[in-house]
């Protein structure tokens, strides 16, 4: 017989909380439940005195510490626990931060028991259970130049090939007007080519610009 998934679950609202342990509970012979954190403090405290948890399911806002900081503490001091964000908001900011923070699964709290049941089984084996409509944000966030690069940046994705011309001048030292006559176009368009670049390298100047494209290989 196989060893049984022991759940927590971090859930301030007493209703909801019991909804979500009834749904873990239609599966006794594999998944044991052991505690609710009634916040992210609560749960911190639970942990102190039990961590073997294989899965949370936490909420994301709680009083006194929220999930998305709770699940940063947790990966630190026990990074064996997975954690599956269980809530209801599903804005590009807390999916991105929880993700940030550690958090392997981001769910809905509207889910069905099976579907939550399939979700603990992915993370368990190495998936990343994410409700339909977040996976599709989250592709969003990943195609979006909004999002800061992890690795290269690849030129042709983030700058137009007229965008990295006028930055290769500025790197030379050329001001609006050389980089205009050079370009034969007007300086009130070379200066909205670098309004355009400034905000797709998330930069205020045309130092930290010069800087940005040289690291990520832009120039």
């Amino acid at each position: 017989m196989t060893n049984k998934i022991n759940i927590a679950i971090a859930e301030d609202n007493q209703f909801l909380a019991q909804e979500v342990i009834e749904k873990l509970r239609s599966y006794p012979d594999e998944i044991e439940y052991q505690f609710r954190g009634h916040n992210g403090a609560d749960l911190l405290d639970h942990l102190k005195n039990d961590s073997n948890i294989d899965v949370i399911l936490m909420d994301i806002e709680m009083p006194e510490l929220d999930g998305i900081e709770t699940t940063a503490i947790v990966k630190q001091l026990y990074p064996h626990i997975k954690i599956i964000m269980l809530t209801v908001f599903d804005d590009d900011t807390k999916i991105l931060q929880s993700i940030q923070a550690g958090a392997s699964g981001y769910l809905l709290k509207e889910i069905t028991t099976i579907e939550l049941y399939d979700g603990i089984q992915l993370i368990m084996n190495g998936g990343a259970p994410i409700s339909p409509t977040v996976a599709y944000k989250t592709l969003k966030l990943l195609q979006s130049a909004e999002l800061p690069a992890t690795g290269e940046l690849e030129k042709k994705k983030i700058l137009s090939t007229r965008e990295t011309e006028v930055l290769e001048h500025i790197c030379n030292g050329l001001n609006y007007k050389e980089i205009a006559k050079i370009l034969f176009i007007a300086p009130t368009t070379v200066r909205k080519h670098i309004a355009n670049i400034y905000e797709k390298l998330h930069v205020n100047n045309k130092i930290q610009a010069v800087e940005v494209a040289r690291k990520h290989k832009i120039i």
